[in-house]
C-alpha cells in the first residue's frame, strides 16, 4: 500500500477525491443552514446532473450540453497548466478567453468567415494578448499576475464594445451564428446524433481531448518542453545553459493565451451561448480553469477528468429546487467545491510528509535493532 501511495498519480487521485467529498459535504452543510428540508435532495441533484431526467434521450441530450461546456473549460485548464509548468501563473487566462470569444464571434457575425479561420484568428489574438504579459514579465520583470488581472478587465470592456456592433437590436446579446453565418459554426460530423441530435455537440469536444494529449507530449517528450520547464525551474540556470530564457517566457504565455482563446472559440462557435454586451464581470470560465488545472494535479490527462467534473456539478446545480433556495445556490455549491480544489497539492504534501516520517521511523527502528544486535 505504501508503494502505491508513493505514486504521484495515485496521490493526486486520492487528494482530488478528498477535496471533492469535503466540498460536497460543506455544500450540504450550507444547504442545511438555509433550508434543512431540501438539503439532501438538492445535493443529490447537483451530483446527478443529467441523470435528473427519467428519459434516456433527455439524459443524452443534457450530457451533450455538459460536454459542450467542458471543452472550453479544458482549454482554459490547459492554458493555466501549461504556464504553471514553466513557472508562471497565468491568471490572465480569463482575459485571453474573452479575447478569443470576441474575435471568433466578430469574425463569424461581422466578417462571415469560415469556422477554421475564426478559430485560427481567435488563437492568434489570444497569443498576441498574452504576449503583452510575457513581454512585461521577460523584459521589465512585471509580475504576470498583476498585469494579467489588469488585462482581464481591458479584454472584457473591449469585447463588449466590439461585439455591440453585432448584437440584436432590442437585446444585449449577440446575434445567433446559426442564422447569420452557418459556415462559421464548428461542424458536428455526426457527433450530435450520439447525443439525441444535440446540435451544440461539435468536434470541439474530441479536439479538446486531442490537444490535451498534444500538450502532454510537448511538455514531457520534446526538447522545447524541456527548455520551457527548465526556464520555469531556474531562468538563470537556463540562461547559463544557453537557453533563451526571455524568449521562452514570452513563448510560454503566447501558447497559454492561444489555448485559452481557443476555449472561447469552442464555446461561442457552437452557438450554445450568445455574448452579453452588457455584462460587467469577467466570465468565470477562465478562473474555473485554474481550479480544473489544480484538481487534475497539473496533468493534462487529469485536467480532462477534472474539467468534466467541475462542469458536471456546475450544470447539476441548475436542478436544485428553487422554491426552497435562491437561484444563486447552485453557483454557491459549485464555488465551494471549486475552492476546495485548491487544496489538492496541500493534501499531496501531507501524504508525502506522512510517508516520509513513517519511513524515517522505520529506518531508525532497524538501525536501533542492528546496533542492539551488534552489542550482544
Amino acid at each position: 500500500m505504501k508503494k502505491l501511495l508513493k505514486n504521484d498519480a495515485f496521490q493526486t487521485l486520492i487528494a482530488s477525491l478528498a477535496c471533492i467529498i469535503v466540498g460536497l459535504f460543506l455544500g450540504f452543510i450550507v444547504l442545511l443552514f438555509i433550508n434543512p428540508s431540501g438539503a439532501a435532495s438538492s445535493i443529490v441533484e447537483v451530483i446527478k446532473n443529467f441523470m435528473h431526467f427519467s428519459s434516456g434521450k433527455l439524459r443524452l441530450k443534457n450530457l451533450g450540453n455538459t460536454l459542450v461546456k467542458t471543452a472550453p473549460l479544458l482549454m482554459c485548464s490547459l492554458s493555466v497548466l501549461f504556464a504553471y509548468k514553466v513557472g508562471l501563473f497565468n491568471i490572465g487566462a480569463a482575459g485571453q478567453y474573452v479575447v478569443g470569444s470576441a474575435v471568433s464571434l466578430y469574425c463569424a457575425l461581422a466578417l462571415h468567415l469560415n469556422w477554421v479561420l475564426c478559430i485560427l484568428l481567435a488563437m492568434l489574438a489570444g497569443a498576441v494578448y498574452a504576449a503583452i504579459v510575457g513581454v512585461l514579465k521577460a523584459l521589465c520583470n512585471v509580475n504576470e499576475v498583476i498585469s494579467g488581472i489588469m488585462l482581464n478587465w481591458i479584454a472584457l470592456y473591449g469585447a463588449n464594445t466590439i461585439l455591440s456592433n453585432v448584437k440584436e437590436p432590442t437585446s444585449p446579446y449577440t446575434l445567433h451564428i446559426t442564422g447569420e453565418s452557418p459556415s462559421s459554426l464548428i461542424p458536428s460530423l455526426g457527433l450530435n446524433k450520439l447525443f439525441n441530435n444535440n446540435n451544440y455537440v461539435t468536434i470541439a469536444i474530441p479536439l479538446a481531448v486531442i490537444i490535451a494529449i498534444v500538450i502532454l507530449v510537448l511538455l514531457n517528450k520534446t526538447k522545447l518542453g524541456y527548455e520551457l520547464k527548465a526556464t520555469g525551474n531556474n531562468k538563470n540556470a537556463a540562461k547559463y545553459a544557453g537557453m533563451a530564457e526571455k524568449r521562452n517566457i514570452i513563448l510560454t504565455l503566447m501558447i497559454s493565451g492561444a489555448l485559452a482563446a481557443l476555449g472561447g472559440a469552442f464555446l461561442y462557435l457552437s452557438d450554445y451561448e450568445q455574448w452579453s454586451c452588457s455584462q460587467s464581470s469577467v466570465p468565470g470560465m477562465g478562473f474555473n480553469g485554474i481550479a480544473a488545472a489544480f484538481l487534475g494535479g497539473l496533468n493534462p490527462v487529469g485536467s480532462i477528468l477534472s474539467s468534466y467534473f467541475i462542469q458536471h456539478i456546475t450544470n447539476g446545480g441548475a436542478y436544485v429546487d428553487l422554491t426552497k433556495y435562491s437561484s444563486q445556490i447552485s453557483d454557491l455549491i459549485s464555488s465551494i467545491i471549486i475552492y476546495l480544489c485548491g487544496f489538492v497539492f496541500f493534501l499531496k504534501y501531507a501524504i508525502s510528509s506522512r510517508l516520509a516520517k513513517s519511513e524515517e521511523k522505520q529506518a531508525r527502528k532497524v538501525i536501533a535493532e542492528h546496533e542492539k544486535g551488534g552489542e550482544e
